[in-house]
């Protein structure tokens, strides 16, 4: 009965250490999503959460019967033929069990070569798929069948070696019962000859042995079947055990950008000078991690970076690729920390906020825009789940993708493929514009948004974006310049310091870094123009 109990809460069981797990990779830091291998760690999830349904069954309807089992022949031995039975029935159970522990714990590291091909063989068949377009721009399905064929030959081998393993294990188990079984009936034999013992003994000797085999093999299987769950399950509790590197203080309190009064953690409130979505940046430093495996300098990014964004304004930040324009806005969202200095919304710290309630304040236009293999509705809707289906329209509407969802014959419902490949890259950039300006936040964050738009689109895209900046606080990245001459303040960045700052006029008339930017860029218009001149002619 005690198992029936159990048996329907298994499946709750399961289920809450899946999204137990499920929830602790989200919260885990950028750091680790930039090394993680998506096909190896969906393998370890899936291995891990059979791993524990098996466990829970195994130790529920196998372990704990077969005890008992053995417990009560063992009892029948002693109580109808003495402790010398009982003595033999022990100590064969025991070399079985001593026997199929020590094997099987060599057993282990083949199990565990078989997981890590399996890995590898899983995460190049993942990458292969997404990045199915580029191995056809370049013919290579040969080569990706020939990498995941020398990933699958890896495992094989792995799995003859445990399969080997697996009939030395079974035939010492046989050899141990055979063992022990031979020296039940001679001992019977024995005590039937001096008359202390009937035939019929000899009958329910052989008839208890035989039963005790069936639950002893099934045990071996099952302890087998259990370490190798345990083994699978390594990962996943490894993966559980990850800490994130960016972890909110015990005192951190709650971002409200609608006020300037701040709460502490014992409940005192105070009132900051700064308004509410006011940004500073205060001598940021920052490094990244080499990308070699055998090297472990850092190659800096931010070196005393220093400006403010105040509440209400567009503020554009420009420079060249690497000068440490993206990494100021994943800092501010708290994808990072930085090394020294500090970065502060509304006069406070945000080390001193909860990371939940500063991200729910900020929108995020990303530099690449990667959707949900589900519905546009679906995607745009992301951006405020609370949102009503009306405003979901009124958001696609303001960010031009309305007019083109509708042109799909299943309107919103169009599903966008995985990683949103069924759409061009400006509809993808267009709905990640319509999520941004659905989410309402009073901190709006643009990372190149019309870098995937052509010219008219794009002039149409920056005066919508103006408009919803005139109630938020605004920051641009941008590389073409000449989306962003209209906005309150550009910051011009250089080998991770503020080099120029100003509106556009001013930096123009300072011919500085500024200035040079705008003439390469003109220049290469120019170029592409002569170019396409000479392609008509």
């Amino acid at each position: 009965m005690p198992s029936l109990r159990m048996l329907h809460k298994m499946p709750f069981v399961v289920s809450g250490g899946q999204v137990t797990v499920f929830d602790h990779v989200h919260a885990l830091d950028m750091s680790f999503h930039l090394n993680r291998n998506t096909g190896t760690l969906s393998r370890v999830l899936d291995r891990g959460n059979r791993s524990i349904s098996f466990v829970l069954n195994a130790m529920v309807f196998n372990i704990v019967p077969t005890t008992l089992e053995v417990a009560v022949v063992t009892a029948l031995m002693a109580h109808h033929f003495g402790p010398t039975h009982a003595a033999v029935v022990l100590s064969t159970i025991g070399a079985y069990t001593a026997y199929t522990v020590g094997i099987t714990q060599w057993r282990t590291q083949f199990r565990r070569d078989m997981n890590r091909l399996e890995n590898e063989a899983s995460s190049k068949v993942v990458d292969s798929l997404l990045n199915y377009e580029t191995v056809k721009y370049f013919n290579n399905e040969l080569h990706e069948g020939e990498r995941y064929e020398t990933s699958l030959t890896g495992y094989q081998k792995a799995a003859l070696k445990a399969q080997t393993s697996l009939s030395a294990l079974n035939f010492g188990q046989n050899a141990i019962f055979s063992v022990g079984l031979s020296a039940i009936m001679y001992l019977t034999v024995q005590t039937i000859s001096t008359g202390e013992a009937t035939v019929g003994d000899l009958v329910l000797v052989n008839g208890l042995l035989f039963q005790l085999s069936i639950p002893l093999n099934f045990i071996g299987s099952v302890y087998r079947e259990v370490r190798q769950a345990l083994i699978d399950m390594e990962a996943m509790f490894a993966l559980r055990d990850t800490k994130p590197a960016l972890v909110d203080s015990p005192n951190a309190t709650l971002y409200d950008p609608t006020t300037t009064t701040v709460v502490s953690f014992d409940g005192n409130a105070t009132n900051t000078a700064s308004a509410p979505t006011d940004i500073t940046f205060s001598d940021l430093e920052f490094a990244y991690n080499a990308r070699s495996k055998t090297n472990n300098e850092k190659r800096p990014i931010l070196q005393g970076m220093t400006f403010d964004v105040k509440e209400g304004q567009t503020v554009a930040l420009v420079g060249s690729s690497g000068c440490g324009k993206s990494t100021i806005l994943r800092m501010l969202y708290r994808f990072y920390e930085p090394e020294k200095g500090t970065i502060t919304l509304g006069g406070r710290n945000i080390q001193d906020m909860t990371t939940q309630s500063v991200r729910k304040a900020i929108a995020v236009v990303p530099q690449d825009t990667v959707l949900f293999n589900e519905s546009i509705g679906y995607n745009i809707h992301y951006g405020d789940l609370s949102a009503s289906w009306e405003d979901v329209i009124h958001a696609a509407k303001k960010a031009h993708i309305h007019d083109t969802v509708m042109s799909f014959p299943d309107g919103y419902d169009t599903v966008v493929g995985e990683r949103g490949l069924k759409l061009s890259g400006g509809e993808k950039q267009r709905v990640a514009i319509a999520r941004a300006i659905l989410n309402k936040a009073p901190i709006l964050l643009c990372d190149e948004p019309t870098s995937s738009l052509d010219s008219h689109t794009e002039a149409d895209i920056m005066n919508n974006l103006k408009e919803i900046g005139k109630n938020r606080t605004t920051v641009i990245i941008a590389h073409r310049l000449s989306t962003i001459q209209d906005c309150d303040d550009i910051i011009v960045l250089h080998e991770g310091k503020v080099v120029e700052r100003g509106m556009h006029a001013e930096l123009v008339a300072k011919g500085g870094r500024y200035n040079d930017l705008l003439a390469m860029q003109r220049q290469s218009f120019l170029n592409d123009d002569e170019d396409d001149g000479d392609k008509r002619n």
